[in-house]
């Protein structure tokens, strides 16, 4: 398999430890540098400082839910070009009509296979250019 994804920065957003463990190691296995987030607030301070090529962001969270985090990260002139991938325990229609109302750029519903996961960052890390 290709190492096309070496080096790529995603960040995981999901107030699940074990959601972003499994993540993590998943993306690390391709090479990926991952960072993680508890929530909208941790993710966005550390968006602003480490500019992610790719975001996977969990809708139910405290504090900022995922289509808050979204929608700050779409508006943000400096950061909106970045895939934000939701993620989500519900597979609702309404969810994804209100993932994509926020600017986000795919929808996963948890839990997700390391397939699934990987598939998503292909398809996204290639419109980086």
């Amino acid at each position: 398999m290709s190492n096309t994804l070496d080096g790529l920065k995603v960040m995981v957003i999901d107030d699940s430890s074990t959601i972003r463990r499994s993540a993590e190691i998943f993306l690390s296995q391709v090479g990926c540098q991952v960072l993680l987030a508890e929530d909208g607030f941790d993710a966005l301070a550390k968006i602003n400082d480490h500019n992610p090529d790719l975001i996977f962001c969990d809708i139910l969270m405290p504090r900022l839910d995922g289509y808050q985090t979204c929608a700050l990260i779409k508006k943000s002139p400096r950061f909106s070009s970045i895939p934000v991938i939701m993620l989500s325990s519900k597979d609702g229609l309404f969810d994804r009509a209100r993932g994509r109302m926020v600017g986000s750029d795919e929808y996963l519903t948890k839990p997700f296979t390391k397939d699934t996961l990987l598939e998503a960052v292909r398809k996204h890390s290639k419109t980086q250019g």
